[in-house]
Order: structure tokens, then sequence, then C-alpha cells
């Protein structure tokens, strides 16, 4: 059993769910549980260049650890992870075992060298080295094989298999396991860190440990509760009682599941972990799990669509997310170019001498449902819903730029006729086809918010003057839908809001824009 370790990376990797601010004293608590535990290894946070906050798990220097770290710390050894780019090695003291014992140093593939220079930096001041390249799962056999060469002429501590995207199959960890077991120096430690991406790090753990040669020493990562970065981490309380029920360890889990209760419980409460689709998906891709938080987050795609795009991600994009790069890939995928000039030309005809009113999906058209109706049996105006079908009104067009809605507009259109936006026409076939691109994107960037692009619309039909009922707003509190199942298709908050209320003061440049309900926007 002595072969096997676990390091304990709650505060470090766990630090992402809060910025790292646990407290003072609960960073302090979890260190003396995890030590009374007999975890092998406590990750005690991260040493950055940052201005040193002692309720943070982040340090300039091992000094600032001092306070922290417990008199009596039995067989525990502690650690602190190291981004080479964030963090000057010579603000790093001399180890003189009175702080941490260890520095885990991460890298990408396009800056081994750089962190394999700040590694032999750190082991010259005397302490233990890890090795942990970024993304082990976008390397290339060969790439590792390279990898592999230059890390045995330098001597680490330890070298870990890290699956940062949480894509890791039990074939994926054998193959690089062997290549790292039959390549690397003896001497060295082979360290292993999961994620929960496809809720498989609990299982490959335990392939690891029956896979892994009887010699070779190794640790194994994992946190309290699994948290982590979302989707989060192998959780140490389920690996610690494996260890003590197959390879003779004697953890206490006790002491960690008192941690959870105390501290960590209320922190999922706050900001939750745990597999979610998203994070499903950027591993089936192997890339950074923003690209698909970002498209999921866009409320707008279905899980074929998202596929599609995740799938067009280049090789040199997915490691490092790059935000203008998924922004621009999204807008060519909704922009598929029609001719829509005939539908115009007809649309125009249909607006002459009539009041135009947009209902969109918000709360208020029920609440004031009377005014409404009396707006509507006066003026007779020619309606558009905005990518619904109402119930309680009876629209001349439902407009509609969104597939997941337009997959619940099939059973309510009611005879209303439906103009769709031309990204939809990969998901529906409908005869009325609008331009994508013309009602989504201007100089000020991409806004895909049906009313924005209804009344771009309505500006390009060269009407002067639209009405508007239940473009509400997002709110914290209460119901934003008029009907219950939009709520759960991905309701936008404070930065939509900031968004719209800025496109609709521009908008309000070129037509008359009057609100017949409340609204956020209106102002």
């Amino acid at each position: 059993m002595d072969k096997i370790k676990l390091l304990d990376c709650t505060l470090r990797d766990g630090g992402y769910i809060n910025d790292w601010n646990f407290g003072y004293h609960t960073i302090r608590s979890i260190i003396r549980q995890l030590v009374e535990s007999q975890v092998d290894y406590v990750e005690v946070g991260f040493l950055r260049n940052c201005e040193y906050d002692r309720d943070k798990a982040l340090y300039n220097n091992c000094g600032e650890m001092m306070p922290i770290l417990p008199e009596k710390r039995g067989n525990t050894m502690f650690t602190a992870m190291a981004l080479h780019n964030k963090y000057d090695i010579e603000k790093l003291e001399d180890y003189d075992g009175r702080t941490i014992d260890a520095i885990r140093v991460t890298f990408h593939d396009y800056d081994i060298d750089e962190g394999l220079v700040f590694i032999e930096k750190a082991k010259r001041k005397g302490y233990k080295v890890f090795c942990n390249p970024i993304n082990i799962m976008g390397y290339s056999d060969e790439m590792i094989l390279e990898l592999l060469a230059k890390v045995n002429r330098i001597q680490p501590y330890a070298f870990s298999i890290v699956d940062t995207f949480g894509s890791m199959m039990k074939s994926d960890l054998l193959r690089i396991y062997s290549l790292i077991e039959h390549n690397l120096d003896k001497s060295i430690v082979i360290g292993l860190h999961l994620h929960e991406n496809l809720a498989l790090s609990y299982s490959l753990a335990q392939e690891f440990i029956a896979m892994k040669a009887s010699e070779r020493k190794s640790v194994i990562d994992a946190s309290m509760l699994g948290m982590g970065r979302t989707p989060g981490n192998l959780c140490m309380e389920l690996i610690m009682d494996y260890m003590n029920k197959t390879q003779g360890a004697v953890y206490d889990v006790n002491p960690v599941l008192d941690g959870i209760d105390d501290y960590i419980i209320q922190l999922k409460q706050i900001e939750p972990w745990g597999y979610s689709t998203p994070y499903a998906l950027s591993a089936k891709f192997n890339l950074h799990r923003n690209y698909a938080e970002y498209l999921i987050g866009k409320g707008r795609l279905r899980a074929k669509q998202i596929n599609q795009i995740l799938a067009g991600i280049k090789a040199d994009k997915k490691t490092a997310y790059d935000e203008a790069y998924i922004e621009e890939l999204y807008r060519k995928f909704q922009n598929h170019e029609v001719d829509d000039a005939k539908l115009l030309t007809a649309l125009e005809e249909k607006l002459k001498g009539r009041k135009i009113l947009i209902l969109a999906p918000g709360a208020s058209i029920r609440r004031q449902r009377e005014e409404i109706e009396a707006f509507i049996k006066e003026e007779s105006p020619l309606i558009f819903a905005a990518n619904f079908a109402p119930a309680d009104f009876s629209a001349d067009y439902v407009f509609c730029s969104n597939a997941m809605r337009y997959d619940a507009l099939e059973e309510k259109r009611q005879g209303s006729e439906v103009l769709i936006t031309s990204n939809l026409t990969d998901v529906c076939e409908e005869p009325n086809v609008l331009n994508y691109a013309d009602l989504s994107f201007d100089e000020k960037g991409i806004c895909d918010n049906c009313v924005i692009m209804l009344m771009k619309l309505l500006i390009r039909l060269k009407a002067k003057q639209v009405y508007v009922a239940g473009f509400d707003g997002y709110q914290k509190e209460g119901g934003n839908y008029v009907t219950s199942y939009m709520a759960s298709q991905h309701t936008k908050g404070m930065e939509e809001n900031i968004r719209n209320r800025a496109y609709v003061e521009n908008i309000r440049k070129q037509i008359e824009v009057v609100f017949l309900t409340g609204s956020l926007y209106n102002g």
C-alpha cells in the first residue's frame, strides 16, 4: 500500500469555485482534518503573484503559509501548485522543512520547455517537484514520448497524468499509463489527476490502481466531496474508503466527512459542481469546458447543433479557451444565407396602414392581459409573437429564431403564419425564411434576442412605430415567462438585461417603441 498515496487538492482545485476565499479559519481547519485523516499530501493552494489575503488559499511565498500549517503534521506532507507563467520563482524561499515539502508545476503543450525550466529551478531550491502537464489527452503518443525524454533528464519527483478536460476512458488510461510506465525513469512517481466530466473519476481511479505496476510509486489526487472547478474531481472520501477496503490502507475517513459537513456542503449549495451536460460535451471533444458552456449558455441551440460546432473546433484552439474564436464559430453556424427579398416585400405590404404589436413571452402579458386585449380591440394591430405561440392571443405571425423554442411551436401555432430565421433551416422546414445575419449582427456585434431581432426586422420593413408587450427583462425573483417550459431553457441574467437595454436605446433612434407592459428596458 505504501506504493500508492493520496493527495488532497480541495484548497487548490476547490478554489476555482469560491475564488480561493475559504476564510482563514476554514483553511486551517480543513488542513488539520486532512492531517487527522492521515492523507499523504495536502495541497494548501496556489503559489501566485498576488496580493496576499490570509482568507485566500493563494500565496506569494512559503512564509505566508506558516500560520495555516499545524505543528503536528504526522506523516502528511504539504504541497502547493504553481503555473510557471503566473509565479515568479525568485520569490520562493529555499526549502527548510518548515512549510511545504513539494511544488506541483503545470504547463501547456505549447510551453513545455518553459515549464521544465521552472521545475528545474524549484528543484534546485530543495523541493520535491511534480511535473503536471495540462491535458495529457491532447498529446499524441509521439509527443508523450518526447516529453518523457525531457522529464527523465531533469528528474522531478513525480510526473502526473492530468485529464484536464475529463475526456479519459479506460482504454485511454491504459494506453497513456503503459507509455509512461515503460518510458519514465523508474525512480519517478506517477501521479493521476481526474475530472468528473463523464462521471468516471472513481472508476478510473480503481482501474489505475489495478493496472499500476507493482514496483512503481504513485499518487492519486482527490478532493473533499469532489470539490473543484466544475464539474469537479475524484471524491477523497470515496477513494480513501476504497483504499482501506482493497489496499490495506488505514485512512480515517471520519475527519474528512466532518470537514465536508462543516465547510464543503455549504459551498456546494452556493456554487454547485458535479456532472453536467456542458462538461460532458467538452469532454467528448477533449476541449476546454468553456466552449460547451458558452454554447449551452446561449439557450438557442439543440444538442445536435452544439455537437456540430464543437466538432469543428481546430486542434490548436482546444486547450486554451478563446471566446472570440467560439463567438465567430457560433456566428458562422447561425448565418445561413437565403434570398429573402420577396418575403420582405410581402411583409412590407402587410404592414402598410397597420399598427404593429410585438408579443414577447414575459409574464406581464398574463398579468396585464386586459390592457393588451383592450389595445387589440381598439387598434386591430398586426401581431407578431416572439419565439412562442401565445395561448391567450391570436398572433398573425410567430417569429422564431431559436431552435429550442421552435420545437415547442408544433402543436401551438394555431394558424399563425410562421417566420423563421435562416439559422433554423437545418432543424426545420418552413416556407418563410429570413436572413439571420441581417437581424442579429450589426456594428455592435451579435445580439440574437428574438424581440430585438423582430424590431430590427420592422425597421427593415420601414415601420415607424411598434408597440411591445411582455418584454419584461430577466429578474431573479418570480416567474420571468408566461409559460413554465420556457423558464427551464437557460434564463439569462443581469448581463443580458444591460445588453438588451442598450440595444433598445439604439433601436429607439430608428423606430418609436411603445411599451404596453412594464419592462426593465423602458427607460
